[in-house]
């Protein structure tokens, strides 16, 4: 195994305003595993290398608490660093580049193994599409 497959790095995480305005808005595909709602749309011609950028948004309405929201992002950030690394050999083998929101619906706390448990499953969704 290489030391790189679970960092998450600056280029991994999801910047641009331009590609987050077209994923909310046009064509996105989307799905539900609750407490999660992950949108992704293969954006081509963007000039960025083959991989998965990511998105996590937590709603302020439900979280008024920062600290809470804040908990609730570390954890599926660290879901996704450590099941990421499948869903970004297919899109490297593929050539695609691919933008995923992840978004929390939810009102109560997780605990670390349902969010962990959904945001594996839910990368092993996506991989199907592009096999």
């Amino acid at each position: 195994m290489e030391t790189t497959q679970y960092t998450f790095s600056k280029e991994e995480r999801l910047c641009s305003k331009r590609i987050i305005e077209t994923l909310f808005t046009g064509g996105a595909r989307s799905f539900s595993i609750f407490p999660l709602r992950v949108v992704y749309l293969p954006v081509p011609d963007t000039g960025k290398p083959p991989g998965a950028s990511v998105l996590i948004t937590v709603s302020k309405k439900r979280f008024k608490r920062a600290v809470k929201r804040n908990r609730i992002k570390r954890q599926i950030r660290e879901a996704y660093r450590l099941n990421k690394s499948s869903l970004n050999r297919v899109l490297k083998e593929k050539g695609i580049y691919l933008p995923i929101a992840f978004i929390y619906p939810g009102n109560e706390l997780p605990c670390w193994q349902e969010i962990e448990e959904k945001v594996r499953i839910s990368l092993l969704r996506i991989e199907e599409k592009f096999l």
